[in-house]
């Protein structure tokens, strides 16, 4: 039971990140596992089979509201489950020894690319609830995002939501809605990735059912949080968290402590504290600037 709660409380902080930034519960649940002490194989194929319910409750709420291009999600989606198998088997083939070093780079990767992402160059704002992009490029770019998240435990929010937002051609919600949704095909492929190359003895119940429970019961508050939190102030938040968590990872994996560690651990919670400043000094300025044009006035009532 004590194990139940703690993995649930994993799950429903992991997905008070996803639901207000429309990313990251793959990648923070994955980081918290890894702290936690579960290999990293397990950790993901947890995670993704967890995601499997998590996703599907998700979509439909998106679909009830009205936030999913169904184009969108088959032509992301669909490579994106090929993707996520062909990560999942690539994963499982790997040693523990080997696999916790190599996630935990990718984790910080995307850890970095969040932070910088939504602290120096938030996300433009559009209306269109449609997607305009085609097969060219929403394929190749489902393909990586799948075998990104699959791979190295999360990643197919930050790949893919932020690349359809710096389009700047769809409407935020319609990005979000549309990638949740998505979603569910490639934790559906990576859980049965993961399953072969794994088999079932080596998940345990108590993770994935805590994983589950608390990011079901999280997501009705993420709802609010969004509306009180700014995405770029919340991302630059997370992103440090996930910077500073699989950091440590990486300096335990090369044997690196004492001055070393502890000169890397107050840089990187330098850059994180700076990255959050200018998250808030830009929301500042921009809350101050007049909506005057017609484009921006129409992106307020959206």
């Amino acid at each position: 039971m004590r194990t139940l709660i703690v993995f649930a409380l994993v799950g429903f902080g992991a997905q008070l990140v996803d639901g207000a930034l429309g990313m990251a519960y793959g990648v923070t649940s994955t980081s918290l596992l890894l702290i936690a002490g579960v290999n990293p194989a397990t950790a993901s194929a947890s995670v993704h089979l967890a995601e499997v319910g998590t996703t599907l409750a998700a979509g439909a709420s998106h679909w009830r509201f009205g936030n999913v291009d169904w184009k969108l999600v088959l032509r992301l989606g669909v490579p994106g489950a090929i993707g996520a198998f062909l990560g999942a088997t690539v994963l499982s083939a790997l040693a523990t020894d080997e696999a916790a070093p190599y996630m935990s780079g990718v984790l910080l990767a995307l850890g970095v690319y969040i932070l910088a992402r939504f602290s120096i160059r938030p996300p433009k704002v559009a209306t269109a609830r449609t997607s305009p992009h085609g097969a060219k490029f929403l394929s190749p770019l489902g393909f990586v995002a799948g075998f990104v998240d699959a791979s190295g435990g999360g990643g197919w929010g930050p790949v893919a939501t932020p690349a359809l937002l710096t389009a700047g051609r769809t409407a935020p919600r319609t990005v979000i809605g549309s990638v949740d949704t998505s979603e569910f095909l490639v934790a559906v492929a990576a859980s049965i990735g993961f399953l072969i190359g794994l088999g079932t003895a080596v998940l345990d119940p108590a993770t994935i059912g805590g994983l589950l429970i608390g990011g079901v019961l999280a997501a009705p508050l993420a709802a609010w949080l969004v509306t009180k939190i700014p995405a770029p102030i919340l991302g630059t938040a997370v992103g440090g968290i996930i910077v500073l968590t699989n950091t440590r990872t990486i300096l335990r994996a090369l044997d690196i402590s004492g001055w070393a560690s502890t000169t890397t651990y107050l840089f990187v919670v330098g850059i994180w504290v700076a990255a959050v400043a200018i998250a808030v000094s830009k929301f500042r300025n921009a809350d101050r600037e007049p909506v005057g044009e017609p484009e921006l006035a129409e992106a307020g009532r959206e």
